[in-house]
């Protein structure tokens, strides 16, 4: 059993080594491949943690399946009882934290919902009264379509063509649905904490996906730019208080979104560096999600084992 140990370990430790390894891939792609690259990572990393616990924790289970009393198994296995104990008391702690996460999820879009109820719609536009300089992507709920909300301080604070590129920055989140990889980051970290790190690096590289389709639609990356920028200094003048938890233009390291906007649009890497950090990201990802499956087969097969052992015994 030393062996199931050290895989169990190794599922468990090996986040911590899979979350720098992603966000240094996430630098190297273009916002939207990174995207896609970082929720990937947290959903298959998060995936084989709780497949680890859950083989260790059904252990006893596979012994009353087997008809082995479990007592035969301790003889063979003393930690057993108490390892799955932990992996249950584990299991358990991340069903109330990803259960908490959902909730507050939800709670966040039913509050932004409602204090947005004041506002006139147009379309998939829905325009606040109020001095406050806000703006984000709100997702459909219970029926309702998704809206970008701007405030209509926002729309003062911005020329013509910044706004256009305010409500295409805005758009981009909705038809991407953004929302939901934001949501799978945030659920993956509530089971392991080492996956928490790569919420931030999402939440930019959708900022920057969000900035490279706006760029795109107004056709001009410098307007794009000091549209991001106008609009983030406004909203950082006059908080709000409704979009409060949401992807908006003025999310994460703004000054980087700017720079980045200055430049070339991004391409695919190139090179053998990049090449190299893609590989170990999924050497390290493919390696756990294979440890979690391997796990729960030498649990299998060591209760089988032990079955045959006492079975044999028992015709002597």
């Amino acid at each position: 059993m030393t062996l199931v140990l050290l895989t169990v370990a190794l599922a468990v430790a090996l986040p911590w080594a899979a979350v720098p390894a992603a966000r240094r891939l996430a630098g190297l792609l273009p916002p939207r491949e990174a995207s896609f690259a970082l929720t990937g990572t947290a959903m298959l990393l998060a995936g084989g943690t709780v497949a680890a616990l859950i083989s260790l924790f059904h252990v006893p289970f596979l012994a009353g399946l087997e008809r082995l009393p479990l007592a035969r198994v301790v003889a063979q296995w003393p930690a057993v009882v108490p390892v799955s104990c932990v992996a249950g008391v584990l299991l358990t702690t991340q069903v109330v934290r990803v259960s908490l996460a959902a909730r507050r999820h939800r709670a966040l879009l039913s509050r932004a919902w409602r204090l947005t109820g004041e506002g006139t719609a147009d379309g998939d536009l829905l325009v606040l009264p109020g001095e406050e300089a806000e703006a984000f992507a709100l997702p459909r709920h219970r029926g309702h379509a998704g809206r970008v909300v701007v405030t209509e301080g926002m729309l003062r604070a911005l020329r013509p063509s910044e706004r256009a590129v305010l409500l295409a920055h805005e758009r981009a989140h909705l038809s991407g649905r953004h929302h939901l990889l934001s949501g799978i980051a945030d659920l993956a970290a509530a089971v392991h904490p080492a996956l928490g790190r790569l919420g931030s690096a999402l939440e930019f590289q959708l900022e920057r996906w969000a900035d490279e389709a706006a760029a795109r639609v107004v056709d001009d990356r410098r307007t794009a730019a000091t549209a991001i920028a106008r609009a983030a200094l406004a909203g950082s003048a006059a908080p709000g208080r409704h979009g409060e938890g949401f992807l908006s233009v003025s999310t994460g390291p703004v000054p980087r979104r700017v720079e980045a906007l200055l430049g070339p649009e991004p391409a695919g890497p190139k090179g053998r560096g990049p090449r190299a950090v893609a590989a170990a990201l999924v050497t390290v990802v493919l390696v756990s999600a294979l440890l979690a499956m391997g796990l729960a087969y030498n649990l299998h097969e060591h209760v089988e084992h032990v079955a045959e052992m006492v079975t044999g015994r028992s015709r002597q």
